[in-house]
């Protein structure tokens, strides 16, 4: 699984990194997390607000910190391939 988290270094971004890490570690998921700060490739993903969060490819949120237990849902659902 490929995470992203898209955004500048903001209080909500960090604690959207934050919890998806956490989130990733209760469930022992295997996944690469990288933070986007690059505003061009941010742009690229289509998003109007940040936070963002990509997996593996699609945009699952935006402008939005969810709770950990809605990413561990978000995460299991991405994981077995059916839509969060």
């Amino acid at each position: 699984m490929d995470i992203k988290i898209l955004g500048s270094n903001c209080a909500n971004c960090r604690t959207l990194t934050a919890r998806v890490d956490q989130a990733l570690k209760e469930l022992s998921l295997n996944a690469t997390l990288e933070k986007v700060e690059d505003i061009p490739r941010i742009i690229s993903y289509g998003i109007l607000a940040t936070p963002g969060l990509v997996i593996d490819g699609k945009v699952i949120s935006q402008g939005q910190v969810q709770t950990l237990s809605r990413l561990k849902e978000i995460l299991l659902a991405a994981r077995q391939g059916a839509p969060a």
